[in-house]
């Protein structure tokens, strides 16, 4: 005879993952209300008890982009490719603040939850996830106000402007990349979070957010221009800038090599992760 007792309980085994291709992508999707709670929860949160809050999704690239026009603009007279230098640089800023901001939550993300880990289960890929997903709420608003000083620039977007998605995807990837890796990393040395910060502020003086990709070439030498190129960034920024500013410099073949590292530093960070994932309880 059937206990009627316990038929209403289901038995869930946790087991840690096995081998390094087991991504959890299946579990994850399991959990996608979870994913999504998170993100929401992480956006209504970042700008709570702030005096100007979500006033600084405009603010900080805003402050940023003045700054660049009259030091670079202004006063260094760096060569903007014939695009007026405040929307030189506030496109470049949009998707380098997404990525920039995302990386630095994203490499703390495990360390910042550990009171939650510690407790609850959940697939893990959710925290960093959510915490890079969250920030694409600022690039939309901010995407908004570029088109409104684009508009009173007399700049309009071509059907170029359908490049912007796949831009946006190449920026999340490359994010995920690096989010994947410092939070794995992080787990046992935290000093990674502080290398990661402050190398991504020392990183975005080699990418060309403040100055065009011209001003780079004629500042280097004949063998050294392929080192910008190999940046995946660089492709992402010049590709904002050509495909809503009408720049100079579009897709080309030479972007399928930081394309194809991306994914490389992708897959073997979504291996480590997983792997840091069965003892990140005792590590933290």
């Amino acid at each position: 005879m059937k206990d009627s007792r316990t038929s209403q309980f289901t038995i869930t085994h946790i087991r840690p993952s096995k081998g390094f291709t087991d991504f959890g992508l299946r579990e994850l999707w399991s959990y996608r209300d979870l994913l999504w709670f998170n993100i929401l929860k992480n956006v209504r949160s970042k700008y709570r008890q702030m005096a100007l809050g979500p006033l600084w999704i405009i603010l900080q690239p805003l402050v940023i982009m003045v700054i660049f026009t009259l030091v670079f603009g202004k006063m260094a007279k760096l060569d903007s490719d014939g695009i007026p230098y405040p929307l030189l640089t506030f496109s470049a800023l949009l998707p380098w603040t997404f990525f920039q901001n995302a990386c630095t939550y994203a490499s703390s993300s495990l360390v910042s939850q550990m009171s939650v880990i510690s407790k609850v289960y959940f697939p893990r890929l959710i925290v960093p996830l959510a915490d890079s997903l969250a920030w694409l709420f600022d690039f939309a608003i901010s995407f908004v106000v570029l088109l409104a000083m684009m508009a009173a620039y007399g700049v309009w977007p071509t059907w170029r402007i359908l490049l912007i998605p796949p831009l946006v995807l190449l920026t999340l990837l490359t994010t995920l990349a690096i989010g994947f890796w410092s939070a794995s990393l992080t787990v046992r040395f935290r000093d990674v979070r502080f290398l990661v910060t402050y190398g991504l502020r020392a990183f975005m003086f080699l990418t060309p957010v403040a100055y065009s990709a011209a001003a780079v070439e004629k500042a280097l030498p004949e063998g050294w221009k392929w080192i910008p190129a190999a940046n995946p960034m660089y492709w992402v920024i010049e590709g904002f800038r050509w495909a809503l500013l009408g720049g100079s410099r579009g897709p080309a073949v030479a972007m399928i090599w930081p394309v194809v590292g991306v994914l490389f530093l992708l897959i073997t960070g979504l291996m480590v992760f997983r792997r840091t994932e069965r003892s990140v309880v005792d590590l933290l």
